[in-house]
């Protein structure tokens, strides 16, 4: 069996798990209401199960464990430790609440665990700005900041229905192909079965009525560290000239790929620091919440941000495809990355305060993906919701 059919087997297996635990775990939330509750601040009107999650993860650990090429288990140990460990204080955290300070050190030291029991870091620029291979003294801070970012990256992008799964869903099938063609067929393996085990997540979270639940904490906490590992993996020594041309820039395709939710997160941290807010502290300033003050719904919002997402990915690829140097691919990433971020979003926010004529033009585009109330949606929110019985419809009653 060759390595393709192999990954989408795994992928099956990931798949048929999380769809198969997930209305079981939907009746433990409600019946023990784990729920999130609707504030100030959240774009729900009514309390959402939120341990979609744990069936993500569930899905994830399957397809991981069936996938024959990823060898022994103390090969994948390392992985499959960090995944279970921040689940459990991604579930602890959306049942009783941890301190941002807390859940900032659980990361720094999870993290640190990773670098020290794989053995592997982010301790190879590829040629970028001119540097190989750095020294332990860079690397290991470097590795520290680059993962606990993406962690509080991915956990940031929660905000609409299908953002942060759908994401990952795309980005997890990109890195796959990397991954794929730079011969790491264990990385590859787990990039496809990350997107497999979201699937069926993301459907009903977009979806469902009755089986609506939010991914958590406990689900974008481990997306967060499964996406440092496939970033740690690209960014480790290896002589890519046997597999990719040595102008592939790996470390602009990576910060393209996780474009929108990084430079997001810099935004709205940035902004709150300067306002004299903790950078952790919540508010609706996201750029998902712009789009829905723009009249957008959650599905609208959802399919706009990912297509900026890959454009950008898009942008990157015909920088190299033309044979621009790694260093003009990065500044052309980080380019884009702060126009439409740091850029788009306030000066958006002026169009909005002054209602000028290019905020009803975007309001009016924004209102044409209000969709819920159609037939078609209607139908697949009716076979969404076959898998729920009575008795869980009858809690929303």
């Amino acid at each position: 069996m060759n390595d393709f059919l192999t990954i989408i087997i795994s992928a099956l297996v990931a798949l048929l798990c999380t769809n198969w635990i997930y209305p079981h775990i939907l009746k433990v939330a409600l019946t023990k209401n784990i729920v999130d509750n609707p504030d100030a601040r959240k774009l729900q009107r009514v309390p959402v199960p939120v341990l979609g999650g744990l069936t993500v993860v569930f899905g994830i650990l399957a397809g991981i464990m069936s996938f024959k090429y990823l060898g022994s288990f103390y090969d994948m140990f390392p992985v499959f430790a960090a995944i279970i460990i921040i689940m459990i204080i991604g579930f602890i955290d959306d049942t009783i609440s941890l301190s941002p300070k807390i859940r900032f050190i659980i990361e720094i030291l999870l993290v640190l665990y990773i670098i020290f029991v794989s053995g592997k870091q982010i301790n190879d620029f590829h040629g970028l700005w001119g540097f190989t291979t750095i020294p332990e003294y860079i690397s290991i801070p470097l590795t520290i900041f680059a993962s606990v970012g993406i962690i509080n990256a991915i956990n940031l992008i929660d905000g609409v229905d299908g953002y942060s799964s759908g994401y990952t869903i795309v980005s997890s099938i990109i890195f796959s192909i990397v991954f794929f063609t730079l011969g790491n067929i264990r990385m590859a393996a787990l990039a496809v079965i990350v997107a497999a085990s979201l699937i069926p997540f993301f459907l009903h979270n977009v979806f469902g009525k009755y089986s609506k639940m939010f991914i958590g904490d406990a689900g974008t906490l481990s997306l967060g560290i499964i996406f440092s590992i496939f970033v740690i993996n690209i960014l480790s020594p290896y002589d890519q000239s046997q597999y990719i041309s040595p102008n592939f820039g790996l470390i602009p395709f990576t910060l393209a790929v996780m474009c929108i939710p990084i430079f997001d997160t810099l935004r709205v941290m940035s902004m709150r620091i300067i306002r004299g807010k903790s950078p952790f502290s919540a508010d609706k300033t996201h750029l998902h919440h712009l789009f829905i003050e723009l009249g957008f719904s959650h599905w609208g919002t959802t399919i706009s941000i990912i297509t900026i997402n890959i454009l950008v990915v898009l942008c990157w690829f015909l920088s190299y495809k033309i044979g621009l140097s790694i260093d003009i691919q990065l500044y052309i990433v980080v380019a884009l990355g702060i126009l439409i971020t740091f850029g788009f979003y306030p000066a958006t926010q002026s169009h909005i305060r002054k209602q000028t004529k290019l905020y009803y033009f975007l309001h009016k585009i924004g209102l044409k993906t209000q969709t819920t109330n159609k037939k078609t949606w209607k139908k697949i929110q009716k076979f969404i919701d076959q898998s729920t019985s009575k008795e869980i419809r009858d809690m929303y009653k």
